[in-house]
């Protein structure tokens, strides 16, 4: 497989409770890197999206922290702030370090998400909501950047469904304040 040669794979329209369309792409996906976007239309204002995203601990799933509760995260919305997990006896861990906060519209982190700090891959965590006349949107993007022995390309359909799973719980989160909801 050429590593640079790009793979475009479109997600199904996703029908969730309260929320628009949804998009999700897996793109420019390689052994050094790769790039994750979710975009959907929501029903309700900006300032609602925006303090759905700021409440990252009550829609992230519990199975994908390393405590084993989402409610043990913490999000400091500053640059330099953490975006960490506490538990235990001085247990913890830094999913990543906010680097651009720009309330109500932009949040951005560094962040090598669960496997990948092992890996010693890079990663950018960005979550903007936005409006177009009365309609609001999300998005995530997150690109992964490491060495070629991290073999990227094996691993971001994996890290991909792990966000698809976590970009469907914020949404259902966003719009009925409730991330299991159905």
């Amino acid at each position: 497989m050429n590593t640079k040669a790009a793979v475009l794979a479109t997600v199904a329209v996703i029908a969730l409770a309260g929320a628009g369309q949804c998009r999700a792409e897996l793109t420019a996906t390689s052994a050094t890197s790769f790039t994750s976007t979710f975009r959907s239309e929501v029903a309700v204002s900006q300032a609602t999206a925006w303090r759905a995203i700021t409440q990252l601990p009550r829609w992230w799933n519990d199975q994908h922290t390393w405590s084993g509760q989402a409610a043990n995260m913490v999000l400091e919305l500053h640059a330099g702030g953490c975006w960490c997990e506490r538990w235990g006896e001085g247990r913890s861990v830094m999913h990543g370090q906010v680097v651009w906060v720009q309330p109500g519209q932009a949040l951005r982190l560094n962040a090598a998400l669960g496997p990948l700090q092992e890996l010693g891959a890079g990663g950018v965590f960005t979550l903007v909501t936005s409006t177009l006349g009365d309609k609001t949107f999300v998005r995530l993007t997150y690109r992964v950047a490491g060495a070629p022995e991290a073999g990227l390309d094996k691993l971001a359909p994996e890290v991909d469904q792990v966000l698809a799973e976590q970009w469907q719980r914020l949404l259902r989160f966003t719009t009925t304040g409730s991330p299991t909801a159905r």
